[in-house]
């Protein structure tokens, strides 16, 4: 696979929410959905719907495991971008230094 990043704007990244997330998770495997929505300090609902776009997009990957800590039948959502995810986050990124440059 190569790791040359072509500049290149996206709007499914591009919407502050899910630019954030994207972030988030640029530098690591996976995240619990919980440390998302505590670190970007967004509800619930904005977390998950925004899920669902990066989903839709082919840029995140949901797994979804039991809580080791619990006695209900809650489970634990984790995220992670998937490789496209992560040409996509880098290209955009690319993208914005490339238009703030001049």
């Amino acid at each position: 696979m190569s790791t040359e990043v072509t500049p290149r704007f996206d709007d499914v990244i591009h919407s502050p929410v899910r630019l954030r997330i994207a972030g988030l998770l640029r530098r690591i495997t996976e995240v619990e959905f919980a440390a998302v929505r505590d670190t970007l300090d967004i509800s619930d609902a904005t977390l998950s719907k925004n899920i669902k776009v990066l989903v839709d997009a082919g840029y995140l990957a949901v797994r979804k495991e039991s809580s080791p800590g619990r006695a209900d039948a809650r489970r634990l959502t984790w995220i992670a971008l998937t490789p496209e995810g992560r040409r996509a986050v880098e290209g955009h990124l690319a993208e914005l230094t490339r238009i703030a440059a001049g």
